[in-house]
């Protein structure tokens, strides 16, 4: 492997790909769909990247994080209405997913006597918003649950085929 930049201020592009110990033209090979002068201007930010070449790089880096990111930094789409996920060890999402739970199975009759008329008055806002905010804790966790298993496949740590055979 040739020597490892200096460079300071690295785009995560750039970070991932070092991460996975790989030069360029490593990199290029292994991602098959990019060159790699294309990808020093990607990791350069001479060019924007495309969302295709955020997939085959987080394949190549075993980094499915990368395509998070590009949703909630890059996507313009996906910077209003994606949520950032961290990445999160397995208890840490199951323990907040069972915390969200918990507090939106408090709330389930409350949701039920604001939507029972197809309305949301005034008085019943600020509780139809704490419940919106509960749903939305759950929904992080979710992604937070999708991550861990996309990164734990990558890793080799879940065997995808079985994982995919089980669940259909």
């Amino acid at each position: 492997m040739g020597k490892k930049s200096v460079k300071e201020n690295k785009n995560i592009y750039f970070t991932s790909r070092e991460e996975a110990g790989l030069t360029r033209a490593q990199a290029s090979e292994l991602i098959g769909t990019i060159s790699d002068s294309r990808l020093e201007k990607i990791e350069t930010d001479k060019t924007s990247v495309q969302p295709e070449d955020v997939a085959d790089m987080a394949v190549a880096y075993k980094k499915p994080e990368l395509c998070n990111y590009y949703c909630t930094h890059e996507c313009r789409i996906g910077k209003g209405s994606v949520p950032e996920v961290k990445i999160s060890s397995l208890s840490e999402i199951v323990l907040g997913m069972l915390s969200a739970l918990n507090s939106l199975d408090n709330q389930k009759a409350r949701l039920i006597d604001i939507t029972a008329d197809g309305r949301i008055t005034d008085d019943e806002l600020k509780d139809f918003a704490e419940i919106q905010r509960q749903l939305d804790n759950i929904d992080m966790t979710v992604e937070a649950l999708r991550l861990w298993v996309k990164n734990t496949i990558a890793e080799g740590k879940i065997d995808e085929k079985k994982l995919n055979d089980l669940k259909a």
